[in-house]
């Protein structure tokens, strides 16, 4: 199933299963089979399959602020700014790293209130940055519940399904956040050094079950985790670029910098139709 098709079914509606519920705003509801599409998708039990329920294929001219919204404002060593996340005409989002004067900029996008889910699978095609001191990334958020503290990471979580602070490197972090940010905070991770990471476009996806993620870069299983006990409320998602030191120093970085979205999609799980 191309990018051209799937723009198109989902360019008038969109269908919201939040929790165990079903928001049918009147898009029509895709079937997608393990086999075929652009995706790979994780093993499912027998009698199931998955079901595509949402996505963006960044096709068009600008972004459709329908479904994301762009946060602005201090970030880290940096800022986000509305214009430095946007479209480029050729199926991608773009968001951009540059300085203006003595301050450095960067974008995000999120679907807070507008999309958010729990459970299935999350997966991004992307292509990286070329210079140190910045980060690009693709998470899931909960809020108010990863502030929250007490019941771990079942109340919410940060899911990091894929950060890259090494430009020049080959690798990736997956982490989960929990408990807040402050005195009560946990956190669980992984990196992953995949050979070629660095070039091109690649995919990375997250099977989020009750009782376990899954994590995935090109359909290869990564890390699999119930690290803080699993989420179980829904969670938006976020694409995003932050300035800071975990990624190098900004002051070497040749920029405009620039990293690439070709697509986000969401999956759940549903009961194969005879």
């Amino acid at each position: 199933m191309n990018k051209q098709i799937l723009s198109y079914l989902f360019g008038v509606a969109y269908v919201f299963f939040l929790g165990s519920g079903l928001v049918n705003c009147g898009n029509k509801i895709i079937s997608v089979e393990q086999t075929g599409g652009d995706d790979f998708l994780p093993p499912v039990p027998a009698g199931e399959q998955w079901q595509l329920i949402w996505s963006d294929e960044f096709n068009g001219a600008s972004l459709n602020e329908n479904i994301w919204e762009t946060p602005v404002g201090v970030r880290r060593d940096g800022y986000w700014a509305k214009e430095d996340s946007y479209l480029d005409a050729k199926g991608n989002l773009v968001i951009r790293t540059r300085k203006e004067d003595d301050r450095y900029y960067s974008g995000a996008i999120r679907s807070k209130n507008k999309f958010e889910h729990r459970y299935g699978y999350w997966v991004a095609r992307c292509k990286f940055h070329t210079q140190e001191g910045h980060w690009p990334a693709f998470w899931l958020f909960s809020s108010p519940g990863v502030n929250n503290v007490g019941d771990e990471g079942r109340d919410g979580t940060e899911i990091d399904i894929m950060e890259k602070a090494w430009a020049k490197e080959d690798r990736i972090n997956h982490a989960l956040h929990w408990d807040g940010y402050g005195e009560y905070h946990k956190s669980a991770g992984k990196e992953v050094v995949i050979p070629g990471l660095s070039q091109d476009f690649h995919t990375f996806g997250l099977h989020w079950k009750p009782e376990e993620y899954v994590f995935y870069v090109d359909g290869k299983e990564t890390w699999r985790t119930s690290a803080g006990g699993v989420s179980q409320v829904p969670a938006y998602i976020k694409l995003s670029d932050e300035v800071g030191k975990w990624a190098g120093d900004i002051k070497n970085a040749i920029l405009p910098d620039y990293f690439y979205v070709d697509y986000v999609r969401v999956y759940d799980m549903v009961n194969k139709k005879e």
